[in-house]
């Protein structure tokens, strides 16, 4: 069966689950994970590929997908579509109880997914509020797999940061009808944990058939952006483990011990160390993945909107002999090349969808300029604050004018703003009053000013009042 989102049109994967019946395994579990065939449709060279290749990936906007592949394969005959029969490639896995992978192998397959089920709805039946009828012992198959997956995964050390990503709603006229944090359920963390079983498999076997593999890596932070992240810490009391080669372990324990203190920096914790990550990119030459405390690790799971897992099937077809569509000499010559290209237009389409996003929000408050809005102060400046609406997920600038007639002076190191007559002070994850003044959906930009003590009482009267006209 299938496991996506409600407003999903393309299913790359598919799953399964079953006690692994081995008495020399017990509780241990049996998996098959099927992923879309693009390699049976898309071939080196043909005009397909060469239009996959440019775009490099799919982009996902709140209104749209401007797909990788023409809709006729990406919502049609690559998509694993329920009661169809559809090529796979398929990582057929047996882990342990513990969720260590003892074996795993690949092969070409026709299958027929037996159905296309939600999050939501898989998650309603793990919880016991609606099952799911006619899939016998699928689900708890795959909860059982998965607990067990989980256990492998807090044995590695997985860094395990906590930022929300917003989800603009749209009504059928296109306008923005709230905004909220994405749900993040056991449901989804299940396919995951499932993918990356797939994905570490694919990494393995193309290694052992020393064949190019484009790699998913990760690097370790930098020795800059940790000197930065110690030296700001450390005004706050807080210590990263091993600053000088910290694990993702350490930096769990950081956002551990500062979740548990009072000051304002724990709730903006997640996002600083995020901060202070390497951006995962695609490469011929495996350095690891770092987040995932991973050795070995590529990108299988997604043909339909990655090309990079294109060819990863690619390169599986001809070191396992799976038939037509295998890697070209020509393509594993230009693998540095290509990953050159495809790192760029991922990093494209992320800042397309960030930017797409950041004019909605403006878009969905640009009607109420003037409100008042509990805010925390996410970075600072030398210019001034940048601040954050959790509730809408939206991002403005404070800029130094429109602060309080004082003269402020910028701490780099600990990253502060203090006034130099006022004595008031400034810093990263303060929650700040402040006025919506000026909202532009052309560019996304949404600039704020502080409430004076003169402004507060009035403004939270309107803010309160005006709440209910304007659900989140």
């Amino acid at each position: 069966m299938t496991v996506d989102g409600a407003d999903a049109k393309d299913f790359d994967d598919a799953v399964f689950a079953e006690p692994d019946l081995d008495q020399g395994n017990a509780g241990g579990w049996h998996l098959m994970i099927a992923i879309a065939d693009v390699a049976h449709f898309v071939r080196y060279g043909d005009a397909l590929d060469k239009d996959a290749f440019l775009k490099g990936n799919s982009t996902y906007f709140p209104d749209r997908v401007l797909p990788m592949l023409p809709e006729a394969l990406s919502n049609g005959l690559c998509s694993l579509n329920p009661n169809e029969d559809r090529p796979a490639m398929v990582c057929e896995v047996w882990i342990d109880k513990n969720g260590q992978k003892l074996k795993h192998h690949f092969m070409r397959a026709m299958i027929k997914s037996k159905a296309r089920l939600t999050y939501d709805e898989v998650e309603a039946d793990f919880n016991g509020t609606q099952k799911i009828e006619g899939l016998g012992d699928l689900l708890s198959n795959l909860k059982g797999a998965y607990e067990s997956l989980l256990i492998n995964r807090q044995r590695r050390g997985v860094l395990e940061l906590d930022v929300p990503e917003r989800q603009v709603v749209l009504n059928d006229k296109g306008r923005v009808i709230s905004i909220r944090p994405r749900a993040r359920y056991a449901s989804h963390k299940m396919i995951e944990e499932m993918m990356i079983l797939a994905n570490v498999s694919a990494a393995e076997t193309l290694e052992k058939l020393n064949l190019p593999t484009m790699y998913r890596v990760h690097d370790r932070p930098s020795d800059e952006k940790l000197a930065s992240l110690k030296s700001f810490l450390k005004s706050y009391g807080l210590i990263l483990p091993d600053a000088n080669n910290p694990t993702p372990d350490d930096f769990n324990a950081l956002l551990q011990s500062g979740h548990k203190s009072a000051s304002a920096l724990s709730s903006s914790l997640d996002e600083m160390v995020l901060r202070t990550q390497s951006q995962a990119e695609y490469s011929p030459e495996n350095i690891g993945h770092f987040g995932l405390s991973l050795d070995k690790y590529a990108h299988f799971t997604s043909p339909i909107r990655r090309y990079a897992d294109i060819l990863i099937h690619r390169a599986l077809i001809k070191g396992l002999k799976l038939g037509d569509g295998a890697l070209s000499d020509d393509e594993a010559a230009a693998f540095e090349q290509i990953a050159e290209h495809i790192s760029a237009t991922e990093r494209q389409s992320a800042a397309a969808e960030q930017d797409a996003t950041d004019r909605y929000v403006a878009s969905y408050l640009a009607d109420r300029v003037g409100e008042m809005f509990q805010a925390r102060i996410s970075s600072v400046t030398a210019f001034g604050l940048f601040v954050s609406l959790d509730e809408y997920g939206a991002d403005g600038l404070v800029p130094m004018r429109l602060l309080s007639n004082d003269d402020y002076q910028y701490d780099e190191v600990k990253q502060t703003l203090t006034g130099k007559r006022s004595h008031i002070r400034f810093m990263r994850g303060q929650l700040v009053d402040v006025i919506l003044k000026e909202a532009v959906p052309l560019t996304g930009g949404l600039l704020f000013t502080l409430v004076s003590k003169n402004q507060r009482r009035g403004s939270r009267r309107q803010r309160a009042g005006n709440r209910s006209f304007h659900p989140a």
